[in-house]
C-alpha cells in the first residue's frame, strides 16, 4: 500500500482510498481530498513534516500523520 507520505516531491498521484475514523477522515475530506482526486506534491519541509500539496487548484499543508492515512496509486 502506497500512501501520500511515500510520494516524491514534484510527482502527481491519484487518491485511491482514505483510511482513518470519524472526525479525522471527515476533516481530510472537507479539505477536498476525496477518492479519485489528483494531488501534486509541491514541497516537503526540511524535517519532513508538513508536506505541501496542490489539490483542486489550491495549496494545502498536511501533517505526516494525515498523509499516511491517504492511500494513493
Amino acid at each position: 500500500m502506497k500512501t501520500l507520505k511515500d510520494v516524491k516531491v514534484g510527482e502527481t498521484t491519484k487518491v485511491v482510498k482514505l483510511h482513518g475514523e470519524g472526525a479525522v477522515k471527515r476533516r481530510i475530506m472537507d479539505m477536498g481530498i476525496t477518492k479519485g482526486v489528483e494531488v501534486y506534491i509541491r514541497k516537503l519541509a526540511p524535517l519532513g513534516d508538513p508536506v505541501e500539496i496542490t489539490v483542486r487548484g489550491y495549496e494545502l499543508s498536511l501533517r505526516k500523520a494525515d498523509a499516511e492515512m491517504i492511500e494513493v496509486e
